[in-house]
């Protein structure tokens, strides 16, 4: 019989196993509970075996484990990136030989796991007895109470020694790094090919992690239960230990099951691309709609894996995937976070009224819209800054640019137009993403022309190219005028790839004039050439034509005044309703 009970089940019968696995129903509601002291002593001795239940600082049950009559294996629950600090979980363990102090091994356990409390409940005949607990004091040796009757336990004092006991591990730890910055070591594991973990990598050291390993297992398909096989499963876990790894990285989405069974069998941090990825965006949001962007993508994809993380949400975990806006919901429940999704929603639905409104304003003063796009670290704001003078954050790092950045441009025929910055794609992008970002990315698709720029130093750039393409489609960006860029063409042996592609670079500014003549060409097209014969009685809405285009040609008749005026298409129309169309002697060109 599958259960998540652990240790030695043989010969129990699936009654008592049932027993125990509802034991994971339970919630405790103080820091020892009598009902839960009474039902663990009478399942103890029911099958004379030490049970032990690890309880997280919110009373759920992480994890049961049962031993023989005399011990029971202590395992380690930790989920953090300093192993200096508590793990969150304290250890509730019986003896049945109703006995209830604490042995030599659960002092060691409590020092190696470094447990928030550890506790023996000697039980005898079924029902409990004494109860002993020791807590950990810094560098000092553990405090370790006298033995109390189990109906008599002093919880208020031993939830304040745990307080203590926190604080005092996260001051020394705080410490330790101050002097020592230790980076997160993670392990890398993906099943798909090695310039997807070239990748991968890349993230993870954006996220500020050491990557120590990585590994590949081509697999077709994924294994439903552990992702990879669990041959190699079991290997990675010896791994992790080998390179004394903080976190294992998997290339592709994990369901919550296989996280939760992965992190079982590793014993280390689990976390996904989609989690990473997250994580990194988490550590780039800088405006309000930006962080909250992040924090409603994090939780619409840890809402569906509540179930499967159960045990793992409930740890206060540090590094890749517990930073940023949402990092105080890692253990909010369903009911919460689908209050706080609607509210972020709500939010989001604002900001967009508000770039709505700044794009109706753009629209009305007839400023065209020239967006930069490309996948994540193509140097698409290294062109920005070469271009306009900007001071655009920059580095070589994976999604350096999150919130979008426009600059005012003007094309030789004094055309003003604003060149915007966008957030990078990447493959597989999260569909969370996608979604708590779209009023973002749709400020590229509502563009009035796309620059699409490829990275010339990237091995895999066509493949790149296609990624763009993929979500410029999802986007409905594909009815504009596209202009292909190459750039970083300083380097050797980088050529384009496309046709009509232009190959520019940002450092040395080699090609940047073919790039705005480009760029103008394509906004001049959307101009036209218009003659206005205004008489001489409305010489006032002369003025309204000036401001309508640039003039090309102004010639005064014995009759009127001519005006010779480039403009845009949308501007002609309107001052053919506002003029009369007898106001225009004849177009040419757009």
């Amino acid at each position: 019989m599958k259960t998540d009970v652990h240790g030695n089940l043989e010969g129990l019968r699936d009654a008592v196993i049932a027993a125990l696995q509802a034991l994971y129903d339970y919630e405790a509601e103080s820091f020892l509970p009598r009902e839960l002291m009474q039902t663990l002593s009478a399942l103890s001795g029911k099958i004379n075996r030490e049970i032990a239940v690890y309880l997280t600082r919110d009373g759920e049950v992480a994890d049961v484990a049962v031993g023989t009559d005399r011990e029971v294996e202590l395992r380690d629950l930790r989920l953090r990136r300093s192993t200096r600090r508590l793990s969150c979980v304290r250890c509730v363990h019986t003896h049945p030989d109703g006995d209830g102090r604490l042995s030599d091994v659960d002092i060691s356990a409590l020092k190696s796991y470094r447990y928030d409390a550890m506790i023996a409940v000697g039980c005898r005949d079924g029902e409990p007895t004494w109860v002993q607990a020791a807590f950990l004091q810094g560098e000092d040796e553990p405090l370790v109470t006298e033995p109390a009757r189990w109906y008599r336990l002093p919880e208020d004092a031993w939830e304040r020694q745990v307080e203590e006991a926190d604080a005092a591990m996260d001051a020394m730890a705080r410490a330790e790094e101050a002097v020592r910055p230790q980076r997160e070591r993670v392990v890398l594991m993906g099943i798909e090919s090695e310039e997807s973990l070239d990748e991968l990598a890349r993230l993870a050291e954006t996220a500020g992690a050491e990557v120590v390993g990585r590994f590949l297992q081509k697999k077709d398909r994924p294994d439903s239960a552990l992702f990879i096989g669990r041959g190699r499963a079991e290997e990675l876990a010896l791994d992790c230990q080998a390179l004394n790894a903080d976190t294992c990285v998997f290339d592709d989405e994990l369901s919550g099951i296989q996280a939760r069974n992965l992190e079982d069998l590793l014993r280390v941090k689990v976390v996904d691309r989609t989690t990473l990825i997250l994580d990194i965006f988490a550590q780039r949001a800088v405006s309000a709609e930006g962080k909250t962007q992040v924090e409603l993508a994090q939780l619409k994809y840890r809402a569906a894996r509540l179930i499967g993380l159960r045990a793992s949400l409930s740890r206060l975990a540090g590094g890749i995937g517990t930073r940023g806006p949402g990092e105080s919901k890692l253990e909010i429940d369903r009911r919460r976070i689908r209050s706080r999704v609607t509210e972020l929603e709500r939010r989001l639905q604002e900001l967009e009224k508000q770039r709505g409104i700044r794009r109706k304003s753009r629209e009305r003063n007839e400023i065209p819209v020239v967006a930069l796009v490309g996948y994540t670290n193509a140097g698409k704001s290294s062109l920005l800054n070469t271009l306009t003078g900007a001071d655009v954050y920059v580095q070589d790092q994976l999604f350096a640019t999150l919130d979008t950045v426009g600059r005012r441009m003007e094309t030789p025929e004094h055309t003003v137009y604003l060149l915007e910055d966008t957030v990078g794609f990447i493959r597989k992008l999260p569909h969370t993403l996608i979604s708590a970002f779209r009023s973002t990315l749709e400020e590229a698709a509502g563009a009035d022309v796309l620059v699409l720029v490829s990275d010339g130093a990237a091995s895999d750039r066509v493949r790149q190219h296609d990624t763009v393409e993929q979500v410029l489609s999802e986007l409905g960006a594909v009815d504009q005028p596209r202009i292909e860029v190459l750039n970083k063409c300083d380097l050797e042996g980088v050529l384009p790839f496309l046709p009509g592609m232009l190959a520019v670079s940002a450092k040395t500014g080699e090609g940047l004039e073919s790039l705005k003549n480009a760029i103008a060409g394509q906004l001049q097209s959307r101009q036209t050439t218009a003659v206005f014969f205004l008489p001489y009685s409305r010489y006032g809405d002369c003025q309204l034509v000036r401001r309508a285009g640039r003039v090309l040609r102004e010639e005064n008749t014995d009759e009127g005044t001519l005006l010779t005026v480039s403009l845009p298409r949308e501007e002609l129309d309107h001052l053919s309703r506002a003029l009369g169309p007898d106001a225009i002697r004849g177009t040419s060109g757009g």
